[in-house]
């Protein structure tokens, strides 16, 4: 009998790997003879695997657990302390950075305004945030197991490559060589929204879920698409653009150069555009929410207009991929019921009929912190993922 390729041995002990890591981080604590149980790798196989483990400081032993005849088993479980990763939302004005541990959870964030906007002044201002948070929390560098990068645009996150930003209007920018040079670690670059859903996936709603779509609102409206437990980015990382699909030819200027984006009538420039051109004083988003709480007819009329027409765009997602889980977020989230009930009307009005039920639409509770702990999930991800599932080329390390 001819033995497999070196190659696919390797892979078989990475995926072998991945299984027993993420079973250990989804029970908690367990067993080695729970792991082999739930993974059905033989108990040899285990026990190799999860000595790696604990030699990595990725799993440790804790308390013995209940004994069911025998000696009582040991527990492995994550150590959150075996490495910490660092995630940036790169924004219009600033970049918003956090250190987190194994299990996602905040250590140390940071915020800092840009002092410029060319790739070069970003690059520095993203080093130096960097090293705020690392000093922050006092970890030694070779704990940094990598920087996750969320930028809004079109990413092409193998490359690390930065194709459309449409804040800076930069194209074509290799952004992860870049910042990787000066922060001296791997780092994985994508899609901002994109980063929001790997959080979901493993760490939020979208756990154990195979087929769901986070729909972000705020200054614009992206979509991140998880279809058979896999990320889908499209072709070259532009899949999600949901802002930029056209409700209204005929209708207000999208800073794409288009008309009648979908985010020209349910984002935030254009939800404070409408309530000024209505006469109301409003400064921001959360002025014309507070005016429809205070009982404005015309600051609800307006964040019920763009419910409508985001229910529209959602039915049609609803329609095109069946989706388990529909999950609303991104800091729109704060109009609340003033935009999500005539939103969910519109939905059941244009959903395929047996469809609509059978969908979940969630409206998870926005903080400052997701967008970091978004991007850094991109790091997180490469610890977990099985490599059946990882991209051919992702880090630039």
């Amino acid at each position: 009998m001819s033995k497999p390729p070196i190659g696919n041995r390797k892979l078989i002990r990475a995926i072998n790997r991945s299984a027993v890591l993420n079973t250990v981080k989804t029970n908690g604590r367990i067993s080695r003879t729970d792991i082999a149980r739930d993974t059905g790798l033989s108990p040899a196989t285990i026990s190799a695997i999860t000595a790696t483990l604990i030699a990595d400081d990725l799993v440790q032993e804790q308390a013995e657990g209940d004994s069911r005849g025998g000696r009582r088993p040991i527990l492995l479980a994550l150590n959150p302390k075996g490495g910490f990763v660092i995630g940036l939302k790169l924004a219009e004005t600033h970049t918003v950075g956090a250190l987190m541990d194994l299990e996602a959870t905040v250590l140390a964030k940071r915020t800092r305004a840009h002092a410029g906007h060319s790739p070069e002044e970003i690059v520095t201002s993203i080093g130096e945030a960097v090293a705020e948070l690392v000093r922050a929390v006092r970890i030694p560098k070779q704990l940094l197991l990598g920087v996750g990068l969320g930028v809004a645009g079109i990413v092409d996150g193998e490359a690390g490559l930065l194709r459309q930003s449409p804040f800076f209007g930069w194209r074509d920018v290799l952004l992860g060589d870049m910042v990787e040079r000066v922060v001296r670690a791997p780092v994985y670059l994508d899609n901002d929204v994109n980063t929001l859903t790997i959080a979901e996936k493993w760490f939020g709603a979208g756990q154990g879920v195979d087929d769901f779509l986070t729909v972000t609102i705020g200054r614009g409206v992206g979509l991140g698409i998880v279809v058979n437990g896999r990320f889908y980015r499209g072709w070259r990382g532009g899949a999600g653009e949901l802002g930029h699909t056209v409700v209204d030819p005929n209708g207000p200027p999208c800073g794409c150069g288009k008309r009648g984006c979908l985010e020209t009538f349910v984002g935030d420039p254009a939800l404070v555009r409408a309530a000024r051109e209505q006469g109301l004083l409003v400064s921001n988003p959360q002025d014309l929410v507070t005016l429809a709480e205070s009982g404005g007819r015309e600051a609800r009329a307006i964040l019920a207009r763009a419910g409508q027409l985001l229910g529209l765009a959602v039915a049609d997602l609803i329609n095109l991929f069946d989706p388990q889980l529909i999950i609303l977020s991104g800091e729109g989230v704060r109009a609340g019921d003033w935009l999500f009930q005539p939103m969910r009307e519109s939905i059941g009005q244009q959903v395929m009929p047996g469809l609509a039920q059978d969908t979940e639409i969630r409206v998870d509770p926005w903080d400052d912190d997701a967008w970091a702990r978004g991007a850094g999930s991109l790091v997180l991800r490469e610890l977990f993922e099985s490599p059946v599932h990882r991209s051919p080329a992702v880090a630039r390390a």
